[in-house]
This record gives structure tokens, sequence and C-alpha cells, in this order.
């Protein structure tokens, strides 16, 4: 083929030497518009993958460069006046502009052609005469942008400011440094590359940017007050740019978050940066760039395969690998664009935070790169947990939490599910069963499914109530089991149906009207749910407060049944989550239009609950954080409003869920996928949390609280399908000072030595 590369960085000067490693046949070209030599950013980090990766397509080159990496394993975090050093993190890095001289030298040895200071109009008639036209010319790449529409670009601009520079110093380890000034806080990200220079990466919100007045600064002057802002980490050393083409604020960028659904039209093939591009502070923009180019000259080499299914086979293994560093990338960028929610942890927390904000570095894998160093962040987090009353290193997950005078026995707590299982509303063995046996699996807290206060409050007709004294007898059955067996505390949720009331139970069809014998239904406003689903009657005043009795008498009868705790649901579109979504609230009385009316009537539901509970007896509330329609509805920054509007009313626990308020709902799923709004609401609030959503292993809940984005984890699924979670966990853990019902005593411990084996025979196949 005939095939000419525009841009001489290493995507394309990578592609260019796979493609020729291939068939040498192959007449490519590289055109860049610089001059030789120049290049723009400092170092570049590769993880030990990538050099693998490197070593098996071209091992000549793959050689040279592993010869002149520098090599690191500390991260060192600067906080608040201490610095906290954490180890075993393996970074190898090297200059961008070395790597380019390797990859130019490689290039010419295997016959490719290199033309600089070419100007590379995509409109240009001689782009026809090429088989192929790969276009790797970065970020702001001009054949992109010259058909937008044929490659679907997307381009996300990010709030912070950055500018990239270097400096002589060099950093023996990869360095943050947050420092806090009188126009706000800014920050460096450093690491060395060569034996005698290392990257400078300072980066501010916007708000601190225009404080400082960069955005009147030419280079020089910002490069002066950067000096004076990290004199203590450059020990005299000056900073340096390499964009000396860039005047005044240009020096400063936003980071642009490129993707596209197509990465090819016509003759044009993006690749590298110009068709995606992962934010710098997880340093993989240019092992997206090297693996790309490599996979492309595979499929584009294999006999029998067309351009057409080659094409489909690059995207298909390549955007699967990039939408995975970009969302861990999005992940990393979030947190520096929230910094101010974690500016009050004290600097050890701060750091686990920092280390594990893009979800790729785990508690575990922690352990594994610095045992030391994260038995240390744990016995910080228990002794927190405990007033200073123990030293203990454990993990997270298993530390006590005291919620008024109700103390947990550990931060795993079992989810509210609705079961679908009541004979008019009363539970039955099933459910004596089902919670007996969750709470002696070893959860610190169990919740009830939403337990109704009125018949026609249910969702279906199988659902669990509490208006009657039958339903207090079965109840304080399984709450006096629960007691009795288990260190479990037991919450009982309690919550009306709303407009999605009058329904099928769950496996027979969600939110599926009965086939007969359907009773009216009450909501905020007359918004059916869908379609499907009858039309609600607006809640008149009167309608309020019998709504709001039949929840107080609900929460007396469940101090009656023994209940340790109680928690309003007002989420997922339920009555309470039908007044504060703006989709489901259209009224125009007090009660509607303005968050604050829209919570009237939920916090006045609350109040009188809370007046009705022991003092010393926890209450919490569950909230959808998001109603997955952008400004249109529930935001999360409402959501902390929300928090923080509960916590007034004296509520102890805000548990975090999302969406279920309106059906066309479209979620962002994934794992852990509802976290982050718990830690927004957590750390922005200042409020307990409790996080829920796809959390299912017992290194998501550790890594969860460990970094602070919340208190208590709840898991869900996983439970539904194995009671003993949280017992399977501590066997995992080999963690040992957890009850244990004596009756399963030496099912435990058989528990512990195959988990245990099975470990050693794990690590034992890898050393092979």
């Amino acid at each position: 083929m005939k095939i000419a590369c525009v841009g001489a960085g290493p995507a394309g000067l990578y592609f260019a030497v796979s493609m020729k490693l291939r068939d040498p046949a192959h007449e490519i070209e590289i055109f860049e518009r610089n001059a030789p030599g120049v290049t723009f950013g400092w170092g570049v980090v590769f993880s030990d993958q990538t050099v693998e990766n490197l070593n098996a397509n071209d091992p000549a080159s793959a050689k040279i460069i592993a010869d002149e990496f520098a090599h690191w394993d500390d991260i060192d975090v600067h906080i608040h006046g201490q610095t906290i050093t954490s180890s075993g993190h393996g970074f190898i890095g090297i200059g961008r502009k070395r790597l380019l001289e390797i990859l130019q030298d490689r290039a010419k040895e295997l016959g490719v052609v290199l033309h600089f200071n070419a100007e590379c109009d995509p409109g240009d008639a001689k782009w026809r005469d090429y088989d192929l036209v790969i276009a790797s010319d970065g970020a702001n790449s001009r054949f992109r942008d010259a058909m937008p529409d044929a490659f679907g670009v997307d381009i996300d601009v990010r709030r912070n400011k950055f500018v990239w520079l270097g400096t002589s110093k060099v950093f023996d380890a990869f360095t943050f440094a947050f420092e806090e000034t009188e126009h706000g806080w800014i920050w460096a990200h450093a690491y060395r590359f060569a034996p005698d220079c290392s990257t400078f990466i300072v980066e501010c919100d916007e708000a601190t940017w225009a404080n400082f007045g960069f955005d009147q600064m030419d280079q020089a002057e910002t490069i002066a007050v950067c000096e004076r802002l990290f004199a203590r980490y450059l020990d005299g050393h000056s900073l340096m740019s390499n964009a000396a083409h860039l005047r005044g604020s240009a020096a400063w960028l936003n980071f642009r978050r490129i993707k596209c659904e197509r990465w090819s039209s016509g003759n044009v093939i993006l690749l590298g940066d110009a068709a995606h591009t992962a934010h710098f502070s997880i340093g993989s923009g240019t092992k997206l760039a090297l693996e790309d180019a490599i996979k492309l000259a595979d499929v584009l080499n294999r006999k029998g395969l067309s351009l057409e299914a080659a094409m489909d086979e690059y995207v298909a293994e390549r955007n699967l690998e990039v939408l995975k560093l970009q969302n861990s990338a999005r992940n990393s960028t979030e947190w520096f664009e929230t910094l101010h929610r974690y500016l009050h942890f004290e600097p050890l927390q701060f750091a686990y935070s920092l280390l594990t904000r893009s979800q790729r570095i785990s508690h575990e894998n922690l352990r594994v790169r610095d045992r030391e160093w994260l038995e240390g962040v744990e016995r910080w987090f228990w002794k927190r947990a405990t007033d200073g009353a123990t030293n203990k290193t454990a993990p997270p997950m298993f530390a006590p939490l005291k919620l008024r005078e109700m103390t947990l026995e550990n931060r795993i707590t079992v989810s509210p599910m609705a079961m679908y299982s009541a004979a008019d509303g009363t539970p039955n063995d099933f459910h004596f069963v089902h919670y007996g046996e969750r709470a002696m699996g070893g959860a610190g807290l169990v919740f009830t499914e939403m337990t109704c206060v009125s018949p026609e409050g249910r969702i279906s007709p199988g659902c669990t109530g509490m208006w009657n004294g039958d339903h207090v007898a079965a109840w304080k059955r399984i709450v006096d089991f629960v007691h009795a067996n288990s260190k479990a505390k037991i919450c009982l949720q309690l919550g009306h149906s709303g407009a999605k009331g009058s329904t099928r139970v769950g496996w027979e069809g969600n939110d599926v009207p009965l086939a007969d014998g359907n009773w009216p239904v009450m909501s905020a406003s007359d918004i059916a749910w869908s379609p499907v689903n009858q039309k609600p009657t607006p809640m008149t005043r009167a309608d309020m407060d019998t709504v709001r009795d039949q929840f107080v008498a609900a929460v007396q009868m469940g101090l009656e049944a023994g209940f340790d705790m109680v928690e309003l649901h007002a989420a997922h579109g339920y009555l309470l989550s039908s007044f504060l979504t703006p989709l489901q609230n259209k009224r125009t009385d007090e009660y509607g239009g303005p968050l604050d009316n829209r919570l009237r009537y939920p916090l006045e539901v609350f109040a009188a609950m809370r007046a009705a509970w022991p003092g010393d007896r926890p209450m919490s509330v569950r909230i959808s954080a998001t109603d997955w329609a952008g400004e249109n509805g529930i935001t999360p920054d409402d959501a902390v409003q929300i928090g923080e509007a509960f916590a007034r009313e004296g509520a102890d626990l805000i548990d975090v869920s999302a969406g279920q308020t309106w059906a066309d709902a479209q979620p962002t799923y994934g794992r852990m996928f509802q976290t982050p709004f718990s830690d927004k609401i957590r750390n922005e609030g200042r409020l307990a949390t409790m996080a829920v959503g796809n959390i299912y292993e017992p290194d998501h809940a550790n890594s969860i609280l460990a970094a602070g984005r919340a208190d208590l984890v709840a898991l869900a699924r996983p439970h539904l399908i194995d009671p003993f979670w949280t017992l399977r966990a501590a066997a995992q853990l080999d963690y040992r000072d957890i009850h244990i019902p004596p009756q399963y005593l030496n099912g435990m411990s058989q528990l512990v030595r195959n988990l245990k084996r099975d470990a050693e025979a794990a690590a034992a196949a890898l050393k092979v």
C-alpha cells in the first residue's frame, strides 16, 4: 500500500515502523508541519504492559527506549505541610523529544520517508493519491476537524487550567505538590524522565487562574510566578517551557477529552490523540497511541482481511481499551476538578483518595505495592472509627460505626430489596428466613425492603406493610431473631409507592399495572409513571395530613417491633420522591416550583417521624441523587442541598441512590456507578452517607471507605445470592475478629483454609 501519515508524533512514527516490519514493500511517507526536533510536552510515562507490547512488536527500538528509561517507585504527596510517601508503583518514563528521535531513526532505517516543515492541508488533492491517509496529527487534528460529522466527534472541554513546563530539578518520586495561596489552591504534577530533567505540570481551577492574573501574563511572567509558588520543591532550579510560540494565557490550556464514534472516513484513518484523548493525570495518551499503531498495522497486513473488516476489528478492540482508560481518566480528572471536597481530609486519607481516584488502583492493589503504607492507612481508619480506642490494623469494612447510640459492628449493610412475598402486608416465613439468614451472614446492618404505611401505599400486593397489629407481631418475630442470633442491627425502611403503586410483583413485569383489582394512586401531581400506568390524583392538604400521620403511626409500630433504626424512602419516583423531582412535581402551590418548596412536604413527614422516634436511635433517608435528566431534573448539586435539609431535621445518614424517578431515564451504569454521588454529598455537605450501586467486592467496599467516599457500603444483589457475603469476605481477607454464629464455626474454619490454599496456589502459578 501507499500510505501517508500526517503527523510525526509517536502514533504516526510507530505505525510507520510497524507497517514496514510486517511488509517492507509498503510505501510510507510521514508529513510533519514542524521542523525536526520541535515538540511540545516533556516526559512520557509508560506502564510495564506497554513496554512488553513494544518489545514484542519491535525489539530493536524497544531496547533503545528501555535503555534510556528513567525508573522510580515512590509517589510523594505534599499537602498541609506534610509529605506522604507511598512506594511500589514502578513508573518508567522517557523524554518525548528523545522518544521521537529514536522512532524517527528507526523509521528511516526501515525506509520510511519523512517530510518536515510540510503544510498538511486536509483539502489538498494530493491525499487522493494514497491508498490510506493516517491522521496521526494529535488532539488538534486538522483532518478530524475537517470532517467532524463523518467521524462523529465528541469533545468535552474540562474545567481546570494547566500549563506544561519542565525543570532541571530531578524528582526522585512522582510528586504531587498542593499549595494554598491567597488566590486559591494550585498544584503541580512532577516526575523525572531523564537524568537531568523533569516534567512539571501546574494546574488550578479557573477562578484561581483568574485571581492570579495568569490570563494577563506572558510566559516569562507565568514561569516566574510558578517558580515562586513551588520554590520549596524546585531547590533553586528554574522552570522552562518548550512552547515558546504560545503567548500570554495561551500557554495555559484546558484539557479536551476527545472521542469519535467512527475512526475512518474514505481513505482517512484516525490514530492516537486524533481519535481519542486521556487526561494527563493518568499518563496514558502515548500508551494508547502506540498500542493503536500496533493493532492497526496488524489488521491491515492480515491476509484475506478486507479493509472494512480490518477497520471493524481495529475499532472494536481498541475502542474498548480506550473507553476503559477514558473512564479512569474521567474519574481522575473529576477528582482534581473537585479538589475542594477533599482538602479537609487528614493528609494520609487525602493521599489515599488521590492514589485511588481513577479506580485503577484499589485497596488490595495498594497492599501489593506497599503493604506497610496501606497498613498505616488501616490503623489510621480504625483509630478514627474508635475515637482512638484501638490501633488495630484491619480492612476498613470491618471497623465499627456509631450513629447516635447505635453502634454497628462493621460498615457492610444489606441493602433494602423488594421481595414481593407478603400477604396483605404481613411478612411471613420467607421473610423470617430471608432477613434472619442475612443477619447471621455477618453484615453490620440489615435493611428491610420498602415497607408501606398503608394498603394503597403498596407498590404491589406482595409488598410488606406496617399499618396493623399483625404486621407488628410478624416484624417483631424477625427483629427478635436478628437480635438473638447475630450482632447485626436492623433498620425499618418506610415508604409510600405514589404513582408507581398498584403494579404486579417484580418478576411479572417492572412497573406493569395489575391485570385487575387496581387501587387508586396519588402523587405530587397528576403525572402517570408511564403511558400504561394510571394517572395519579394530586395530593390535597388533607391527603398530606393523612399520609404524614400514617408514616408516624408506622414509626411507632416499628418501635414496638423493636427496630434499631428507621429509614424514610424518598427516592426512586415513589410518593415523597415525586415531590422532590421537578419531572413529577408540577404543582403551583407552596409545594411546587423551587427546590425549597418541593422539599417542604418530604421534610414535614420526616420531622414528624423523627419526633415519634426515640432520640437515641438513628434515622436515615434514601434519596435519588440524580434523575439522569441533566438540568431538567434533580442534579447532584440539588442532592447536596436535599441531604443537608434532611440532616437539619435530624437525619443521621443519607442513603444515596440515584434515578428511577422517571420512566425515560438513561442511567450511566458501571462498577460503583452511584458512589460518586455519595462522595459529593458526604464531602461537600459534610454528611454521613451510605453508598449503593454495583458494589460487589470487598475491595470495592474498602476502597470506598478508606477514601472517604461513604461511611457505610450497601450491597443488594450480592446479598441476594450469598447471604453470608460478609463472612466470606472476612475469610478471604483473613479477618478473624468477626462474630460467627457458633453453629457455623467449623464451616468458617474450613472456608478460611480453602481460600488460603487457593491464594497460595494462584501465587505459585504466577511465579511459573
